[in-house]
């Protein structure tokens, strides 16, 4: 299976409505217990703050899709400041 995310991808949980933000991490080796084999290609480690507490949970790729907004743990607000030499 293709890896659908890469590291810093920001990602939310498919069909949840109150999912929080997360960040993605890297991929994660998960062995299947009914065949034996280790999947490298489909779970992905996650990580959001709640309550100043950061939470890490593994997800797999199809239980998630991007978000279009981005930097939900590191907001910077610009503003535009007006230069004064007087």
């Amino acid at each position: 299976m293709p890896r659908k995310f890469k590291s810093g991808d920001w990602v939310k949980v498919r069909g949840k409505l109150t999912a929080p933000k997360m960040q993605v991490l890297k991929y994660v080796p998960k062995k299947d217990l009914i065949l034996g084999s280790v999947d490298y290609d489909s779970y992905l480690e996650c990580v959001w703050y709640k309550n100043w507490e950061r939470i890490c949970q593994v997800f797999h790729q199809n239980k998630l899709i991007r978000t279009i907004e981005t930097g939900g743990l590191f907001k910077t607000f610009l503003t535009n400041h007006k230069l004064s030499l007087s």
